[in-house]
């Protein structure tokens, strides 16, 4: 993992890339974790502060408390984590996938915390009440990795989050490697806020610029989910929306340096 170190804050494990520019955090998806950004460090500014949360429960994080949390569980979780690691000024946000949920909320309860939003591979949510009775498909996640353990689910699952598999096997190895780290009861609560999540409702009330980028092969968050995610965004907050050809679900390491292009980072000045 060159260039990250490893760290930990306000019960969130993290890596590091430390920087004298501004401050990027990212936000893994569901089956993840902080290193999965490895490959697109080496493309981010040289000069930019990289930091990259195991999401609770996740990694060496701890696990919320709530069974069942929402998106609004994370983003507080996320409050208490960036008040100590980035206890002054804002920070660019980027949620991938559930990722994405959690960046929303968070953006949008503490505006004056982030300069900039970006939702990669935006995950909606299912928007089905807290407590409820899970879809078939909701539940076989946890099923499946409480069964299966975790080495065989990611087996059966990583090639579906990369686009033509068989060409990119060392594509879908990072993706199982990541995902065979998935544990409970970290996974099974971020099940459970997928399946509660609204990602359009806090779109819409958000007051952060906004972009959006999604893999145009995308089998697990298709672009049509990205578009309306886009579409949501108030007008005067609505930035860019960023379809990248021939990649999948696992959009910034099947395209690390095409996602940062697209990601469009301004220059550090000099004085910085």
């Amino acid at each position: 993992m060159t260039g990250w170190s490893a760290h930990k804050a306000a019960g969130i494990s993290y890596l590091e890339r430390p920087g004298t520019g501004p401050v990027l955090v990212l936000l893994h998806g569901i089956g993840s974790r902080a290193a999965s950004f490895t490959p697109l460090l080496p493309h981010l500014p040289a000069e930019y502060r990289v930091i990259a949360w195991n999401a609770p429960g996740y990694g060496d994080s701890d696990p919320l408390d709530q069974d069942w949390p929402v998106a609004a569980d994370y983003a507080r979780a996320l409050d208490r984590f960036l008040d100590q690691v980035v206890p002054e000024g804002q920070v660019m946000l980027l949620g991938h996938s559930l990722g994405a949920l959690m960046a929303a909320s968070f953006a949008a309860a503490r505006r004056d915390r982030v300069s900039r939003l970006i939702f990669a591979s935006p995950a909606l949510g299912h928007g089905m009440a807290r407590g409820g009775t899970l879809s078939a498909a909701a539940q076989s996640r946890i099923d499946d990795l409480e069964r299966q353990g975790a080495e065989a689910f990611a087996a059966a699952r990583a090639a579906r989050l990369v686009h033509d598999p068989e060409a990119n096997p060392e594509i879908v190895a990072l993706v199982r490697s990541a995902m065979s780290q998935v544990k409970l009861p970290g996974y099974a609560q971020a099940a459970r806020m997928l399946a509660s999540g609204r990602l359009l409702d806090d779109a819409e009330r958000l007051s952060v610029p906004t972009d959006v980028i999604v893999g145009a092969e995308d089998r697990v968050t298709p672009p049509e989910g990205a578009e309306r995610a886009h579409a949501a965004l108030p007008r005067a907050m609505r930035g860019r929306l960023t379809l990248l050809p021939e990649a999948g679900h696992a959009i910034y390491q099947q395209a690390p340096a095409r996602f940062a292009a697209a990601l469009e980072l301004s220059p550090v000045p000099a004085a910085l």
